[in-house]
Order: structure tokens, then C-alpha cells, then sequence
């Protein structure tokens, strides 16, 4: 009988694999959960073998049954096959895609039908809401005026903007963008031409990439061959998640132009910048980063030529690193065969864990009075060839145990608390809980198990997927992959997941077989004040362990799961300050030790105290879990 079920599939599978054959959808209602032969009924039953005994009658978790492969038998039974041969399953990557609900396109090429209708603007303009436009020629050879973009591509999910041309050969022009790609998702934004041989005038971003989750942003040319044009980046790429920036001309042959970041990459989670040419053979130049990858997580920045062949120009990094932890920084060439200029760190590498920071060539070959100085540089760095002469270290301390007094880190209201806020009739903030990840589903582990997933098989896995090379695609598989095969922290146990029965399985092996799942129901009272409710503290409130798992930007549904041990879990009803309406359900960690915490976590920040001394709560954000044993 099975068999004779199963014959048509195993047929019209063998069909689809023929040359030029397209899968197509199947009609009939499959997804019905009554069907034993889906992707979510084989997940019901693996729970009840799994989880559910007789000795605990455990209620079913909607919420992880959600996320489940939208699979029927047909197309699970065709992808199952196709993925056993890998260049069959791209072949038919959109089919894939769309059947079993993943995101595999980041939208970081600009179509035909997109460059066809490209803007051209040569007035006075004031955007204040705009979104995914590409210009082909903005402001070029204006004489004054002024443009700006108050709420430029704010919030999409993947925003896709390019700027062909912006104010090339301006005279006196100005241009402001005050909020540009924040709070998105996926941003890939492109300046070919930025300020080239403008003359006088300004650029300014207020706002530029704030809080977005993968950044893939490149100036391909950056005030090149400009007089006297000012350039400042007031905020950029601020609390990023992974991701890349690049400037690949930053105001060569440039004359008296200054420029500024008064703050780049402060709170970013493994993002990597690249200057390839900066300041390269400018005239009076004065550039300076106020603050660079402050805070930041694993930052990853490359400097390949910074004022090589400049003349008479100052260049600083006023804080660069400060409260990093570990990351890869280099400078290729710096300050290479400059003249009478000025080279200036003011604080170098005040990290908590060491990274991995080069100069290849520092100052080397620099000409007249150049002076190159550190004013604190730590220690475990190196130099591999610089200037013998004029180079000053007027600090050089180890900086591996800091106070984390110094740190200047923006963290957002109510994202930490203490345990006594979970208290009813008590009005706290609740932060943005809200998910902007891209919605996918898990991969069924029939499937899952015939896919690579490790830094050794990117190649075959960008294959499989249609990454390009630079693309922020290949980005997103490489941090996914980096974070999953990183060690361990101390005490952690961690195994990325992209089944919801690979999910089972860790919760299982970490807690055992009496489980429960929970996330926070839904995301009313995001970025506004809530009063807590009726409070429940799970087994009793007594500490206990518990599986946080977290999403991961990739084609399909990945989470990040680790143990974490010597926690309380909290549910509570949240409601309406002015209704006293419940709004919401609730959940809450509260970490007990915070011994191994880094002094400048943000939770400190907020909070005050620092390692060890206090407890840190925070919510399950939408679409997170948190595993516990069952009450």
C-alpha cells in the first residue's frame, strides 16, 4: 500500500530531474497538517517520539510547529531527490526557494528594468520620504543650492539604492542626507561617483546605515579630484550585524578636502571595512576618525592606502578600537611617501581581547617634517616596516583590563534591566523586540543533511545558492558559517541549527527530555513604555539552565543555540500603561552571573556595575526561543 502511495512521487521525481523539465507547483491541498506525509506531520511526530512521554503530557509548541517546512509529499520527495546532486538543486534554485520558503535573493544587483528608469535631478530637491531609486545623474556641475533626503530608504527589508552620479563638478553645492538605509535588513546601497571634482559645497550623513542587520555599502569613488569640499559622516554604520563597507577612492588628488567620521562602525557585530585608496596624492588634506569601531565585536577593517604620496595633510584617528573585542585590522601602506604632514592615533587598540592588528608600512619613505605618533598604543601589535625617524609612542601600555569608564556607547532604553523590574503595577521601557530578519522556514532534515555547511565547502555552497563573489550573499554565508564553527566560550555549549529536529535534539541533550519552548507572543509595546503584569517564574523561580536560540541571516531558518546555565525565566503579561490592557505575553531571562561578561558590555553601560556583581535581564525577542525544562 505505501508503496503503491509512494510510486507517482518517486515517478514524477525522476521526470523533474530530465533536462530543460521545470518543477512546477502541484496542485492539491498537501500542506494539510492531517497528510502524514508532509515536512510538518513528520516534525509532529518526531516531538512526540522525542519530547512528549507518558509521563509528560507536554502541550504542543505552536510557535516552533510554525516555522516547519511548508513542504508536501511531492515536493519534499522531488527536493529530497534533487538535493542529492548538487548542481540539479541549483539548477533549480528559484523552484527550491519558493517551495520550501527560503530567501535566497539579497537584491544586490540592479536589474535592466531598474536601470531603464533611472532619475536624473539637476534642481533644488528635498526627498523626505524616498526608497529604492537609482539615479543616474544627481546634481552634477550645479552651481549652489542645496539637496537633501531626510528619510531616505528607512526600514525596508532590503533596500537597494544606487547614486550613479552625486554633485560631479558641483560648485558650492551642499548635500545632506539625514537618515540614509537605517533600520534595514539587508542594505545594499551604492555611490559610484560621490563629490568628484566638486568645488566648495558639502556632503553630509547624519544617519547613514544605522542598525541594520548585513550592510553591503561601497563608494566606488569618493570625493575624488575635489576642492575644498567637505565631507562628514556624523554616523556610520552604527550596532551593524556582520556585513561590508568599502571605499574604493576616498578623496584622491584631492585639494583642502576635509573629511570626517565622527563615529564608524561604534557597536558593530563582525563588520568588515575596506578603504582601498584614501587620501591618496591629496594636497592640505585633513581627515579624521573621531571614533572607529568602538565597542565593536570582531571588527574586521583594511586600510590599503591611507595618504600615500599626500602633501602637507593632517590624519587622525582620534579613538580607533576603543573597547573592541578580538578582530583583524591592517594597514597596507600609511602615510606612505608623504610630505610635511601629520599622522596622529590618540588612542590605539585599548581592546579587552586582543585581535590580530598590522601596519606592513608606516610612514616609510615619507619626506620633510612628516611626524607620525601614537599617543597610546597597546600591546600585541605589530609593525612590519615603518619610518625609522619622527615616529613617537608618547603611551605604550597593555591595556587588557580596562574599567570600561571611557566607553561612549549608545544602548537602547530597556534592552537590559534588573530582576526587581519584573514586578506588577511597574512601568519600565520596552525596547524594539521586533525580528527584521527575512522570513524563511526550516529545511527539512531530509534535505538539510545533503547540504554542505562549513568554511571548507563555501565554494560548493555558493554554487548551490548563486552567490557571487563579493556579493552580499557570499557575506552572508561567510558570517554564518564563522559564527557557527567558532569556539566555544568558557562554559558555553553552542551547535547552530537549521531543523526544527536538530532544534529538539540540543534542547534535549542539554536539558533532557521534559522540555518546553517559549518566545514572546508578539511585539506590541516595541519602543514605548509597558506596565508589567501578572508575573510567573518558571520552576518556581528557582535557578535553573535553560537553550537560548537565536536567528542567523541564511537561505533558510538558522538558529544560533547555546546553554546557559545559572539563569531565572520569567513569563509575564504586558499591558497598555493607559488601558492596563494586557497587550502582550512575555518572556524574560535574567543572567546571575555575569563574572565572564566584558567590562564594556552594553548591559553595564546601561545599568552601571560591571562583571560580576550584578544580574542582567533582558526579552526573548520575536521569533527567539528559550528552552527550559517543563514546570
Amino acid at each position: 500500500m505505501t508503496f503503491l502511495f509512494l510510486l507517482p512521487i518517486l515517478l514524477l521525481s525522476l521526470f523533474l530531474l530530465s533536462p530543460n523539465v521545470t518543477v512546477t507547483q502541484v496542485s492539491g491541498n498537501e500542506l494539510n497538517e492531517k497528510n502524514p506525509f508532509t515536512a510538518k506531520a513528520s516534525l509532529i511526530r518526531y516531538w512526540k517520539n522525542h519530547v512528549i512521554t507518558n509521563k509528560n503530557h507536554l502541550p504542543r509548541p505552536t510557535f516552533l510547529f510554525s516555522k516547519a517546512s511548508p513542504l508536501g509529499p511531492t515536493e519534499l520527495a522531488i527536493l529530497t531527490r534533487l538535493a542529492q546532486d548538487h548542481d540539479s538543486l541549483s539548477s533549480h534554485l528559484d523552484s527550491f526557494c519558493s517551495y520550501a520558503d527560503l530567501f535566497c535573493s539579497f537584491n544586490d544587483v540592479v536589474s535592466e528594468s531598474d536601470r531603464s528608469r533611472n532619475d536624473v535631478v539637476s534642481k533644488d530637491a528635498n526627498f523626505a520620504v524616498y526608497a529604492n531609486r537609482n539615479f543616474a545623474n544627481y546634481g552634477a556641475t550645479r552651481l549652489g543650492g542645496a539637496d537633501s533626503f531626510k528619510n531616505y530608504s528607512a526600514g525596508l527589508n532590503s533596500p537597494n539604492d544606487s547614486f550613479r552620479k552625486y554633485s560631479k563638478g558641483s560648485t558650492s553645492h551642499s548635500e545632506g542626507f539625514a537618515s540614509y538605509a537605517i533600520s534595514a535588513n539587508v542594505a545594499t546601497s551604492n555611490f559610484t561617483s560621490y563629490g568628484g571634482s566638486a568645488t566648495g559645497g558639502s556632503g553630509e550623513f547624519k544617519i547613514y546605515d544605522d542598525q541594520v542587520n548585513v550592510p553591503n555599502l561601497r563608494f566606488s569613488s569618493y570625493d575624488s579630484d575635489a576642492n575644498g569640499h567637505r565631507l562628514s559622516f556624523a554616523g556610520y554604520g552604527g550596532e551593524t550585524n556582520s556585513g561590508s563597507e568599502s571605499f574604493a577612492s576616498y578623496g584622491k588628488n584631492g585639494n583642502g578636502n576635509p573629511s570626517e567620521f565622527a563615529s564608524y562602525g561604534e557597536g558593530s557585530n563582525t563588520v568588515g571595512s575596506g578603504f582601498v585608496g584614501y587620501g591618496e596624492i591629496g594636497n592640505g588634506g585633513n581627515d579624521s576618525f573621531k571614533g572607529y569601531g568602538l565597542s565593536g565585536n570582531n571588527p574586521k577593517s583594511d586600510f590599503k592606502s591611507y595618504g600615500t604620496g599626500g602633501n602637507a595633510g593632517t590624519d587622525g584617528f582620534w579613538s580607533y578600537r576603543t573597547g573592541a573585542n578580538v578582530g583583524s585590522d591592517s594597514f597596507q601602506t600609511y602615510a606612505r611617501n608623504s610630505n610635511s604632514g601629520k599622522v596622529i592615533f590618540s588612542d590605539y587598540g585599548k581592546s579587552f581581547n586582543l585581535g590580530n592588528d598590522s601596519f606592513r608600512d608606516y610612514g616609510k619613505g615619507s619626506l620633510g617634517r612628516t611626524t607620525v605618533g601614537f599617543r597610546s598604543y597597546s600591546l600585541g601589535r605589530t609593525f612590519k616596516d615603518y619610518t625609522r625617524n619622527g615616529v613617537t609612542f608618547a603611551e605604550y601600555n597593555n591595556f587588557t583590563t580596562l574599567s570600561g569608564r571611557f566607553v561612549n556607547k549608545r544602548v537602547e532604553k530597556g534592552k537590559f534591566f534588573r530582576e526587581s523590574s519584573l514586578q506588577e503595577g511597574n512601568v519600565m521601557a520596552m525596547p524594539d523586540i521586533r525580528d527584521r530578519m527575512p522570513k524563511r522556514s526550516f529545511l527539512p532534515r531530509s534535505i538539510l543533511t545533503k547540504l554542505p555547511f562549513s568554511a571548507s565547502s563555501v565554494s560548493e555552497i555558493k554554487r548551490i545558492f548563486h552567490a557571487r563573489d563579493g556579493s552580499t550573499a557570499e557575506r552572508v554565508i561567510i558570517d554564518a558559517l564563522a559564527e557557527c564553527e567558532r569556539a566555544p566560550s568558557p562554559g558555553e555549549t553552542k551547535r547552530c541549527v537549521g531543523s526544527a529536529e536538530d532544534m529538539i535534539d540540543f534542547a534535549v541533550s542539554v536539558l533532557g527530555h521534559n522540555v518546553v519552548v517559549r518566545s514572546t507572543q508578539n511585539v506590541n509595546g516595541s519602543k514605548g513604555d509597558v506596565m508589567i503584569g501578572k508575573v510567573n517564574g518558571i520552576n518556581g523561580g528557582e535557578v535553573t539552565k535553560s537553550v537560548s536560540c537565536h536567528q542567523s541571516l541564511y537561505p533558510y531558518l538558522l538558529y544560533y543555540c547555546h546553554s546557559v546555565p545559572n539563569v531565572r525565566v520569567y513569563v509575564a503579561d504586558i499591558l497598555d500603561v493607559g488601558s492596563k490592557e494586557t497587550i502582550n505575553h512575555g518572556v524574560a531571562i535574567c543572567h546571575l552571573d555575569t563574572s565572564s561578561w566584558a567590562p564594556d558590555h552594553g548591559a553595564f553601560v546601561a545599568l552601571g556595575s560591571g562583571p560580576g556583581k550584578i544580574e542582567v535581564c533582558h526579552w526573548i525577542f520575536e521569533n527567539d526561543m528559550s528552552w527550559t525544562t517543563s514546570d
